[in-house]
């Protein structure tokens, strides 16, 4: 891992003069994160193309991250790492479900039991997907910091002192954001949930 201030030192060098060695110190340096989100695919045939892609999007992520934005890269890194794994396995019909194995929620409860039931009929499984994609809707209209801790409370299971460690940010900050963005969520998505409960 590097410290604080290499760290700052490299962004520098790779952002202002386009050093090619801090660029690929810093790739280098974050390549645990590609492992660690392809961990739940380990025993799969196509390990070796998830941990492909996965780098694919750790590349892209140092490529558009801006140190200045005061968002650790960690952070802003493992969204970018972890959707060209997922691009890749819906482009494979492959199942995402491993991704979500010992996830939990804010209450504790795995996110495989949030999941539509497999056996529910047709119109029931259609009304979920629809849902969940005016969420992930929502979810990316919101300021940036705020779709981060969300992300990562909700559906990363991390706690909120983690994220604020890795905000640089207090945990009464944290829990700001969280109640800010879901807000924002709860207002984009009230005129689709009053039709939904109208049906």
């Amino acid at each position: 891992m590097l410290s604080p201030a290499e760290e700052a030192r490299l962004w520098e060098a790779c952002k202002a003069r386009h050093d090619e060695n801090a660029r690929a110190k810093l790739i280098q340096s974050y390549q645990p994160l590609v492992f660690k989100q392809a961990a739940p695919y380990r025993a799969s045939e196509y390990i070796m193309d998830v941990l492909q892609e996965g780098t694919v999007g750790l590349i892209e992520a140092v490529e558009s991250f801006d140190p200045t934005r005061g968002v650790a890269f960690s952070l802003f890194a493992v969204h970018r790492i972890r959707g060209r794994m997922l691009d890749f396995l819906k482009k494979e019909g492959m199942s995402a479900a491993p991704c979500i194995d010992g996830m939990v929620d804010s209450e504790g409860v795995p996110w495989k039991e949030r999941i539509a039931d497999p056996g529910a009929l047709p119109e029931e499984q259609a009304e979920s997907h629809m849902l969940a994609e005016r969420l992930r809707e929502a979810m990316a209209r919101l300021p940036q910091k705020e779709r981060l801790v969300l992300e990562e409370v909700y559906f990363a299971g991390g706690g909120v002192d983690g994220v604020a460690d890795e905000l640089h940010l207090s945990t009464s900050r944290i829990y700001r954001l969280q109640k800010t963005g879901i807000r924002r969520i709860r207002g984009m998505m009230s005129r689709f949930m009053q039709h939904w409960h109208e049906k």
